[in-house]
């Protein structure tokens, strides 16, 4: 191949490439500041004000109480984890999920450290140490302590018209070199806030 012809498929390749590269999705979580029906600003829990592109398809859920009560085997759940010095598995969060959610095990951003298990219920226990739940997640199965501090919560279909300044929002966004769109999001109701 020429040398030209060898640079122009590199240059293409180089541009075909790019958005993979520059592209990715985070996590945001915080305050609605503002929405006008298109973008979406937000004061995230660290301070950060960011203005985001809220599409008019975007998926909205609200939120409302989940507990334990409400947990039975074979139910599926999303829950976050953090492992304590002893070995020992600590729910900080767990939330229902849809039956058609995929199971895994995966690193999250919650709190430093922490692990996202989807995974449905094989069993809850009393322990000396409180509830344990068994996660069966296909790969693995693990036994979670869930302590009184555990968050809970539960995601309900929402609208856009959810999304009013002063409600806590968290919120998956496309990041295209620091342009950002929301992906799906999920906000506070009725005073009961998103855990995730």
């Amino acid at each position: 191949m020429k040398p030209h012809k060898i640079l122009a498929a590199a240059a293409l390749l180089a541009l075909a490439s790019t958005p993979s590269f520059a592209q990715q999705n985070t996590n945001i979580r915080g305050l609605i500041s503002s929405f006008d029906g298109k973008t979406l600003a937000v004061e995230t829990f660290e301070g950060r004000k960011l203005s985001i592109t809220a599409p008019p398809d975007l998926r909205v859920a609200t939120t409302k109480p989940f507990t334990l009560a409400d947990i039975k085997p074979g139910m599926k759940l999303g829950v976050t984890t953090v492992k304590r010095a002893d070995g020992a598995t600590i729910a900080i969060d767990i939330r229902p999920l849809a039956a058609t959610t995929n199971e895994g095990l995966s690193a999250w951003d919650l709190r430093p450290g922490s692990t996202m298990t989807n995974a449905t219920v094989e069993a809850t226990v009393s322990s000396t140490e409180g509830p344990e739940l068994t996660l069966n997640y296909k790969t693995g199965v693990v036994k979670v302590i869930v302590p009184p501090e555990a968050a809970m919560s539960q995601a309900v279909p929402g609208a856009l018209s959810d999304l009013k300044a002063g409600e806590t929002i968290f919120l998956v966004a496309k990041d295209e070199g620091g342009q950002l769109t929301a992906l799906r999001a999920q906000v506070s109701k009725d005073g009961v806030k998103p855990t995730q």
